[in-house]
């Protein structure tokens, strides 16, 4: 699986499976260039898109396959390993990255009925690991079953791995962590801020109930109540058919109350995040690594988030935000009132602790490079 040499071999295929286009072009563009620079040709498989020319133009080969993002039915989820079969046994790629929870599970499946080495990533548990129901058991299930063919399986916090050991899904020595996706510092700088004439709490995520979207409102309800002036602005869209989807009418009928400003999509959020005093994300979805947070951050701006896996990686309370406690309107009104009360030079302090933190713990290139290293050891056993 090394990189060509002068010899003129081929370039070994890496394949990145995904269930969204816009996930690789998002969150996986750094680890693709990087990988391009070191050799490696890199074909993606993901469900076609409105996205999948941005991937072609990054000199990635697309191979769409049919994949329902959620959902649970037997005949779909088979065409998906189908479809993954079939494209392993045209392309025959070197090893499989594999994204989120199908392609995790059909794509390591696929590529053993091939012997393709997979290195699978674990970046949230999403709402199914929330409870006990038969529909996370099963999950556990396929699970279990797909990452016997892992090399190594990446986890985004250190909760979602041990949660995963001690459920017997992975083996210890299959585990490494990685510091979310990583974040491109050069891209999410700090910037002259464009004060707005209020303070400014910002969110930006899928519009999930477990994002903690609830709270959100019920919080700025009760702090407004109290006679707080600022603003909450909420930048997503409703997550499609899930059923923990916040409806626009709920959306609509919160910025009629003067609770929030609703921006609806963004392409670029780095406007936003420059122009927001604070960043909140009161999740109890099983995030991986919350990007916002990791973009906030990265930008000079404080957060609050919830002491909750995943978030609180991004936070150290005190220094770089605040932590409240999940699903608790009472102790999120509590952080962004503190929030409130600091001057303009504590939350600069702060900001700026935030952005030494993902420099010294976030940073795009530390994932790079473990995913280099995962490679470099595949082909080692290989040779």
């Amino acid at each position: 699986m090394d990189p060509p040499d002068d010899s003129g071999a081929p370039s070994p295929v890496v394949v990145v499976a995904t269930n969204d286009a816009w996930n690789v072009v998002n969150y996986r563009k750094g680890l693709i260039t990087g990988l391009q620079e070191r050799g490696y040709r890199i074909a993606v498989l993901a469900p076609p898109g409105r996205h999948s020319t941005e991937i072609e133009r990054m000199g990635v080969e697309f191979h769409p396959v049919p994949m329902a993002a959620r959902g649970m039915s037997p005949l779909a989820d088979l065409r998906t390993l189908l479809a993954f079969r079939s494209v392993f046994r045209r392309v025959r790629p070197a090893a499989v990255l594999g994204f989120t929870v199908k392609p995790n599970i059909y794509g390591s499946i696929a590529s053993g009925m091939f012997r393709i080495p997979v290195i699978s990533n674990v970046s949230g548990l999403g709402t199914v690991f929330t409870r006990d129901s038969m529909l996370r058991r099963l999950v556990e299930a396929l699970y279990r079953y797909a990452f016997r063919q892992s090399q190594v399986v990446f986890f985004q916090n250190r909760d979602d791995a041990t949660l995963f050991t001690e459920r017997k899904i992975v083996r210890p020595e299959q585990i490494k962590l990685l510091p979310g996706s990583g974040i491109d510092l050069n891209r999410f700088a700090p910037t002259q801020r464009a004060r707005a004439s209020k303070f400014e709490f910002l969110f930006v995520g899928r519009l999930l109930w477990a994002k903690g979207l609830s709270e959100l409102a019920k919080a700025t309800r009760e702090l407004k109540s109290a006679g707080e002036d600022f603003n909450v602005r909420i930048a997503g869209i409703p997550a499609g058919d899930d059923k923990d989807s916040v409806s626009l009418d709920t959306i609509n009928s919160w910025e009629k109350e003067g609770l929030i400003d609703y921006l609806g999509s963004v392409k670029d959020v780095r406007p936003l995040i420059a122009s927001a005093d604070c960043v909140v994300l009161p999740s109890y979805y099983r995030e991986g690594v919350p990007r916002s947070l990791l973009e906030a951050a990265a930008m000079a701006t404080p957060t609050i988030t919830t002491d909750w896996p995943g978030c609180r990686d991004a936070v150290d309370d005190g220094a770089t935000g605040y932590l409240c406690q999940p699903r608790s309107i009472s102790s999120l009104a509590t952080a962004m009132r503190r929030m409130l009360q600091l001057d303009e030079a504590e939350r600069q302090a702060m900001g700026r602790a935030a952005r030494t933190k993902m420099e010294r713990q976030f940073s795009e290139t530390v994932v790079i490079d473990a995913y280099l290293d995962a490679l470099g050891n595949l082909a080692a056993k290989r040779s």
